[in-house]
């Protein structure tokens, strides 16, 4: 049985084997089908050629989270999160040993893809350890240049698009569905003594980070709550013409995304902004409904 991150980490039998292309590229497949249940919805959407592509990048993404969320020590985690950047740079040198490295390096010589998207994600996450508020949006968003953009990149990248414009609304898009991630799962990073809501807008509406900790919503943090859902939904928008902008089966995974983030905030609208006693979700149903909505309407416009 293939070893997690964490496990892996723990194994120098592991650590110290050698991994031919074949090894490394079933180690990725296995990490990416194994954890990750959405994933086989992408790949439902995407071509098949591309599938070992995604499993390689999704494999790097997923060490990288494990690392700097799973090991249960913040000095670990900074070691590990240096460890991996270092086994980064070395692939972009030409030398590779770790499995993941192994099979991303041919992703990598593929689809042409710098080195910046794959380094600005451990940024992200070595960010997670040592900064846990945030006083505007300008610090949020910038946080999101780091987490999330760099995916989006990457996805265009694998596709086959590299261009300024593209990047800019994929970035949009990212941002959008970082931060209703965000706001859907605000009790979860208060466990984590994490707060990503611009401590700014919080304190305009008169709500303060201590009283999240009950948790106890307040019509303060509702307010405060309606007009950061108002603010991802703008973004929302901004990045929609992307969906336009690239080839039927991207433009229908977009699509898809797109509509599930919307959805998020439209639950959470529905919820009266309370996330803090119920966390917004959507149904394996409205999962399907998304689905279908998404094919009809890059089906509908492909043929206008």
């Amino acid at each position: 049985m293939p070893l997690a991150p964490r496990e892996f980490v723990q194994s120098p039998v592991a650590l110290a084997q050698s991994y031919s292309i074949a090894e490394a590229e079933a180690y990725t497949r296995w990490l990416a089908t194994s954890h990750y249940e959405n994933f086989h919805v992408v790949s439902f959407l995407l071509p098949r050629r591309l599938h070992q592509d995604f499993y390689n990048v999704y494999a790097y993404c997923r060490w990288a989270d494990d690392l700097g969320d799973e090991m249960g020590d913040t000095r670990e985690s900074l070691r590990l999160l240096e460890w991996w950047r270092v086994e980064l740079t070395r692939m972009y040198a030409g030398e590779v040993q770790h499995p993941v490295f192994v099979a991303l390096r041919e992703t990598v010589q593929r689809h042409s893809i710098p080195e910046r998207p794959f380094a600005d994600l451990i940024r992200a996450f070595i960010q997670d350890q040592t900064v846990t508020r945030y006083k505007n949006w300008a610090e949020v968003l910038d946080y999101c240049v780091y987490s999330a953009n760099p995916v989006g990149r990457l996805v265009l990248y694998l596709c086959g698009y590299s261009d300024t414009e593209r990047q800019r609304l994929s970035d949009l898009t990212c941002t959008a569905l970082q931060l209703a991630n965000f706001w859907q799962d605000v009790t979860v990073d208060i466990e984590k003594d994490r707060v990503y809501m611009p401590l700014d807008v919080l304190s305009r509406h008169g709500c303060s980070v201590d009283e999240l900790a009950g948790p106890r919503f307040t019509p303060a943090f509702g307010s405060a709550m309606h007009e950061m859902v108002d603010y991802a939904r703008d973004l929302f928008e901004g990045g929609l013409p992307l969906i336009g902008m690239v080839d039927r089966r991207l433009a229908l995974d977009l699509e898809l995304f797109s509509r599930g983030g919307l959805r998020i905030l439209d639950k959470i609208a529905q919820q009266d902004y309370d996330v803090l006693t119920r966390r917004p979700a959507i149904s394996k149903f409205e999962r399907v409904q998304l689905l279908v909505g998404a094919l009809l309407k890059t089906s509908i416009s492909r043929a206008a």
